[in-house]
């Protein structure tokens, strides 16, 4: 990187991540949908107009995927089609999202510059896919800055354009070429200063990884350390919001006041969208961004839970602190799997609201003919005909447009959060539980996020660096196996001041730069959990022995890990029920200060999980109305931009089911119906209600 080009980016960097970045006043519900009108098979662009008009699409997302269509040759550009779109789309009165091109290189780059294509583990990539190149690789950014602002330069004063989005679904794509070594180099040079530190914090004595000259300092690719693994993980994450605050920095310089910043960011696939995002500070790489966006899918038909649409929902709003965000991906038809059944696409509409979403956009509008994605159907099938789902998302579109003053910048107050860390995540992953065990932090993590949304319990998601951690009344900390002594004792002083804690195993063991601590176990957090312990194992044929628990006994059972705890000033919640391990505790809870701390230190079942939780949303008082009411109705709540409580009810199954309405007079917002207190509420199969308070 020259010194030209790193002052450049520096200028950029500060600029973006200023105070410029500002939450954009929303006054209507987007209904969107991500178009191509490059990938049509013949010319069809007036009929899709008319057929997104009659559905109630009120804005598109363009351009994000096209490069090598925008910019057929070096320095050659053709912007038709961007044009075809936006003279469509302002005169029908639809908005359009721009999308800057770069997550998909054009042939011609890599034909001039093979290098641009990303060195890997796995070697150099090879052209085809997207996301194959190193983001920072100054030929690269050369060509993304220009094409950028060339789009830019073209759209910007276009009326029907109401925002941009910072490339698409970003991460580093694991670039580890030399370049990106002599970069984390310079890195720890900047941060740790001298060998002799970086020697001694990261224990490379081991093994003869000691590093006595910088010119010696190897690649990070074949790493045995796992302090060193970790911390590389953390360098390839600050390039991702380092690359985001680059891209928003340029597009802001032509943004019109009324135009906002986002991306869309995904989450941990597991075949769907499932966990924290490993590979992306979501929290830090948001900070440049106007508002939060989110790619979000998730299974359908009879394994449609609503969790990942909530799950995904929670993380986006808590990007930002609470602000509204927008679902910039989500299926329609989606996989064959997926192809929603009547009144699904319906209840995942309005559960994509419930948690604060002002925007709900399909991937794509329309079924694509070749190449990858084929078979990932859109909101319309391969014919471009009306179809069952295309007719179900005309009543959204309808109901968007009709209630959209009373359900947009719906505000949630939650009083539990659960704090991830993404330093804890890529440590508990250099080392997991031993060899061969699959189970993640992202299991160990969504096992208690569910717990709660079964519960109905609203959550927020906070990391070591929020601000507002002793906001909530409980925090559950799952796996917080990497952490400075600065947060452990932060955390302390939260239970000591009245906060509710639930760790879970594994907590507190490694400091920020995954070494274990010297003390016994739990490290600086023993204190307020008022326990230790120097060995753990794996149970084998062991269950949990606390006889008070109504519980079935398979719900008992454990697996993968155990810690043998031995309580200083805790009491114990549950035994290991074993004739050798049976002294040890496996779950204990400690008064300390004014509040309490909870650590489970096995692997459970989800019943245990749940119940735990229970009994402290029981004990700092926040077991309601709602929690009376059983999966499979959801409930979520809050306040909608008039002051007026909303009340969301979501049947996720497909049968009939009813509950009584519990909260003030009110009305039914679907179908304009009064509802008194303590009225039966019947939901059909798939269905969804939303009671506004008057």
């Amino acid at each position: 990187m020259n010194k030209k080009y790193l002052l450049l980016f520096i200028v950029q960097l500060l600029f973006a991540v200023s105070a410029f970045a500002q939450y954009p006043k929303m006054d209507k519900l987007l209904y969107g949908v991500a178009y191509y009108d490059e990938y049509m098979p013949y010319e069809r662009l007036d009929k899709d107009v008319q057929m997104m008009k009659a559905c109630g699409i009120n804005v598109v997302r363009i351009a994000e995927s096209t490069w090598s269509t925008e910019e057929p040759q070096d320095g050659v550009f053709d912007f038709t089609h961007i044009d075809r779109v936006l003279n469509a789309m302002q005169k029908a009165g639809i908005h359009v999202i721009i999308g800057t091109p770069t997550y998909a290189v054009p042939t011609w780059m890599v034909k001039k510059h093979p290098e641009i294509l990303a060195i890997t583990p796995s070697g150099q990539n090879q052209y085809g896919p997207r996301q194959n190149m190193d983001i920072t690789n100054k030929d690269y950014r050369f060509y993304a800055e220009r094409v950028i602002r060339k789009i830019m330069e073209h759209v910007k004063d276009n009326k029907a354009v109401i925002g941009y989005q910072v490339d698409n679904e970003t991460k580093s794509y694991g670039t580890a070429g030399p370049n990106v070594q002599a970069l984390f180099v310079n890195y720890m040079k900047a941060k740790y200063k001298t060998l002799d530190n970086i020697n001694h914090i990261f224990g490379l004595d081991y093994w003869s990884n000691r590093i006595n000259n910088w010119d010696d300092f190897p690649s990070m690719v074949n790493t045995i350390n796992g302090s060193l693994s970790s911390e590389f993980a953390k360098f390839q994450r600050q390039l991702v919001t380092d690359y985001l605050a680059w891209q928003a920095a340029i597009v802001r310089e032509y943004k019109r006041p009324d135009q906002f910043i986002t991306q869309n960011f995904d989450l941990e696939w597991h075949g769907y969208s499932f966990g924290i995002q490993p590979d992306v500070d979501h929290f830090a790489a948001a900070k440049a961004l106007d508002i939060a966006g989110i790619d979000i899918y998730h299974p359908s038909q009879d394994k449609l839970t609503g969790v990942e649409i909530s799950f995904g929902g929670d993380v986006a709003r808590s990007m930002k602190g609470g602000k509204n965000y927008l679902t910039i991906e989500t299926e329609a038809q989606g996989f064959p799997q997926w192809v929603p059944y009547p009144g699904q696409l319906r209840l995942q509409a309005f559960s994509h609201l419930a948690s604060g979403a002002n925007m709900v956009s399909y991937w794509p509008w329309h079924s694509i003919h070749n190449s990858a994605e084929t078979y990932w159907k859109g909101l319309l099938s391969h014919d471009f005909e009306p179809n069952p789902v295309y007719d179900e998302a005309k009543t959204i579109g309808k109901d968007f447009d009709r209630l959209s003053s009373k359900l947009i910048n719906l505000k949630k107050k939650n009083d539990v959060a659960i704090l991830f860390s993404n330093e804890a995540l890529t440590g508990f992953k250099a080392f997991g539980f031993g060899w061969g065990t699959r189970t993640g932090y992202n299991d160990i993590l969504r096992q208690f996020y569910d717990g709660l949304f079964h519960m109905n319990v609203g959550c927020d998601f906070v990391d070591p660096t929020s601000k507002n951690i002793e906001d909530y009344k409980l925090l559950v900390v799952p796996l917080l196996y990497a952490a400075p002594d600065s947060l452990l004792k932060r955390l302390n002083a939260y239970v000591k001041n009245g906060g509710h804690i639930i760790y879970t195993f594994k907590s507190g063991f490694a400091d920020e730069n995954v070494k274990v601590r010297t003390t016994h176990q739990p490290g600086i957090i023993d204190e307020a959990c008022g326990i230790y312990y120097s060995q753990f194992t794996e149970p084998g044929n062991i269950a949990l022995k606390a006889d008070d628990w109504n519980l079935k006994p398979e719900d008992k059972r454990l697996n993968t890990w155990m810690e043998l705890i031995t309580p200083t000033t805790a009491k114990v919640l549950a035994y290991y029920d074993h004739p050798v391990w049976g002294k040890y505790a496996a779950i204990t809870q400690n008064k300390y200060g004014k509040g309490v701390a909870t650590y489970i230190g096995t692997l459970t079942t989800g019943a245990v999980t749940d119940k735990l939780l229970a009994d402290e949303v029981k004990s700092i008082g926040l077991w309601g109305a709602d929690q009376q009411i059983a999966w499979p109705v959801i409930t979520k709540q809050g306040v909608n931009q008039g002051g007026k409580t909303e009340h969301y009810y979501f049947n996720y199954s497909a049968s009939e089911t009813s509950l009584t309405y519990p909260y003030g007079n009110g009305k039914e917002l679907l179908s304009g119906d009064n509802v008194n207190k303590n009225a039966s509420l019947k939901l059909e199969p798939w269905g969804v209600k939303i009671i506004e308070v008057n």
